[in-house]
C-alpha cells in the first residue's frame, strides 16, 4: 500500500506516524507513507541520528518530498541514486528523499514529485542555519521535471508537492491563504504542471490543513490517506470549489 500525509516537522508531528503504525498492524517495509514536504528529520548535524531514530523504527518505508523547513546543506550532502525510475537520496534503509522533478513507478502507480516552498517566517531565521534559499524551486528543477515528464507523455497517476498551484491556492479557505501572506513564488511556478500534466489526484502539504479541495486535489496535514482512495467532496464543498470561496 501507498499512503500520503502532510508535514511532520521532525518530532513535532511525528506522533501521527507512530499511531498509524500502531493502529495498522501488519505494515512492512513494502508499504510506503509519503510525506508531502517539511519532513524536518534532517535538521541538526549534531542530533541527526537521534532525530532519525524514531523514523527508523517505523515498520514501513518513509518517503518524503522536501518542503521549505529542511536543512538543504545537510540533505543535499547525501548522494542521489536511482530507485523505481527516479532519483532519491537514501537517508536510511527505510527513509528516502524523493527529489524534485522525478517520476517514480511504485506498486504500478506513476508518482510525480516536486518539493520546495517559501518560508514566510524567514525574516526571523538565519540563512544557512535555519533557512536556506534552496527551499525555492528553480529553472533547473523545472527542466529536470519536463525531461522526466516527457518520458511519460506528461501523464502520471499522482502528483505530490509541498506547496500548490494557483487554482488550488484559491480553493483554500481564506485563513489558510492569509497564513502564507499571499501568493508565494512557487505557486505560479507549480501552475505549469497543472496546465500540462494529466493526473488522477494531486496531494500537497504546507498549509497545515486537511481538506479535499476538488475531486482532483487534497491538502493534507495530520491525516494519512491511501493514495488511491482520496477523500470525496461533500455537496457543500463541491459548491465552494466551483465558486472559489
Amino acid at each position: 500500500m501507498i499512503y500520503v500525509t502532510g508535514d511532520t516537522h521532525g518530532d513535532t508531528d511525528f506522533f501521527k506516524l507512530f499511531m498509524f503504525s500502531v493502529l495498522n498492524d501488519g505494515l512492512t517495509r513494502e508499504d510506503y507513507v509519503i510525506i508531502a514536504g517539511d519532513f524536518g528529520g534532517i535538521w541538526s548535524k549534531e542530533k541527526l541520528e537521534e532525530d532519525l531514530a524514531p523514523y527508523e523504527k517505523l515498520p514501513f518505508t518513509v518517503l518524503f518530498v522536501d518542503g521549505n523547513h529542511e536543512n538543504f546543506d545537510l540533505l543535499e550532502s547525501y548522494p542521489t541514486k536511482e530507485w523505481k525510475g527516479g532519483l532519491i537520496r537514501e537517508i536510511k534503509p527505510n527513509i528516502f528523499h524523493l527529489t524534485r522533478g522525478q517520476v517514480f513507478t511504485i506498486e504500478g502507480k506513476k508518482i510525480f514529485t516536486f518539493g520546495g516552498a517559501t518560508s514566510v517566517d524567514k525574516w526571523r531565521r538565519v540563512e544557512g542555519e535555519s533557512w536556506w534559499a534552496r527551499e525555492l524551486p528553480d529553472e533547473t528543477d523545472l527542466f529536470t521535471a519536463v525531461d522526466n515528464l516527457e518520458k511519460h507523455n506528461f501523464t502520471v497517476d499522482y502528483i505530490i508537492t509541498h506547496s500548490c498551484d494557483e487554482k488550488a491556492f484559491y480553493m483554500l479557505p481564506y485563513y489558510a491563504r492569509a497564513a502564507k501572506t499571499g501568493v508565494s513564488p512557487e505557486v505560479p511556478f507549480l501552475s505549469y504542471f497543472e496546465d500540462r500534466v494529466e493526473y488522477k489526484h494531486w496531494y500537497f502539504g504546507h498549509f497545515h490543513l486537511d481538506k479535499p479541495l476538488s475531486d482532483k486535489k487534497t491538502v493534507l496535514y495530520q491525516e494519512i490517506v491511501p493514495i488511491d482512495q482520496f477523500p470525496a467532496l461533500k455537496k457543500e464543498e463541491k459548491k465552494e470549489a466551483k465558486t472559489g470561496e
